[in-house]
């Protein structure tokens, strides 16, 4: 039974992808413990690329919907999905339970983010100097233009400008704190431009800080982070709450 090509839309295409798997798992297309077909031969019958299908499958592994053995193959979890989990699925119109967890994780990040990336652009303000005003315009420069390199690509090209606005700080203590917790919020960071459709364009506020830094101007540098960070956290916790 081949896969309908108006599963498929414009937008996001991950998302999309994971939806069409969910359903045809769903739907008892691949039974319990039954091996899917590859990647090849799914991404030809969506009609995507592999990498998109490797990503939802991914999801959907993390998910429990699907097990994945390296050399061996992907599977559909040994129990059926709706027996597996039937608390994760949402109601009409609503998150389902692993899409909640992964906001709220992401939320947290978020908090994390305020509370070093504030400080570190009002200290930023006071001792970023005009070489590095320059480093900080290449950096945002390549963040624009990995906006349509894939999540990945773009996530940490967005995560090399802010560590630049941390280490210009001057704080080796913010700095530290920043690196340390890089792994995790490069990850969620990916899954959240991978998953999330109503994201906003931040390259304004980006554009803001930017030109703060270069003036100086504490308070604006603090205002246009602030303002970057709070509204993916308010776009967050609307869901989570």
């Amino acid at each position: 039974m081949a896969a309908e090509p108006t599963r498929l839309r414009h937008g996001r295409v991950v998302p999309q992808v994971e939806g069409a798997l969910r359903d045809m798992l769903r739907e008892g297309r691949w039974g319990p413990g039954e091996r899917l077909p590859n990647e090849v031969m799914l991404a030809a019958e969506l009609g995507v690329g592999r990498s998109s299908v490797r990503e939802a499958v991914r999801l959907l592994a993390r998910d429990g919907l699907l097990d994945v053995r390296h050399g061996s193959g992907t599977f559909a979890a040994p129990t059926a999905p709706e027996q597996a989990a039937p608390e994760q699925a949402g109601t009409a119109g609503e998150p389902d339970l692993p899409q909640l967890l992964r906001r709220a994780r992401l939320l947290e990040v978020y908090e994390v983010r305020r509370a070093l990336e504030v400080e570190a652009a009002r200290l930023a303000a006071r001792r970023t100097r005009p070489e590095d005003v320059a480093r900080l315009a290449a950096d945002l420069k390549r963040r624009q233009e990995s906006a349509g390199a894939g999540p990945a690509a773009f996530v940490d090209a967005d995560l090399e400008f802010h560590r630049t606005v941390v280490e210009l700080s001057g704080n080796a203590v913010l700095l530290g704190l920043f690196t340390s917790v890089l792994p995790v919020l490069r990850e969620a960071l990916v899954e959240m431009v991978t998953y999330e459709t109503r994201l906003p364009d931040l390259s304004h506020a980006h554009a803001e800080l930017l030109d703060a830094l270069a003036r100086g101007d504490a308070p604006a540098a603090v205002a246009a982070t602030a303002a970057h960070l709070e509204s993916i956290m308010a776009l967050v916790e609307k869901e989570v709450r």
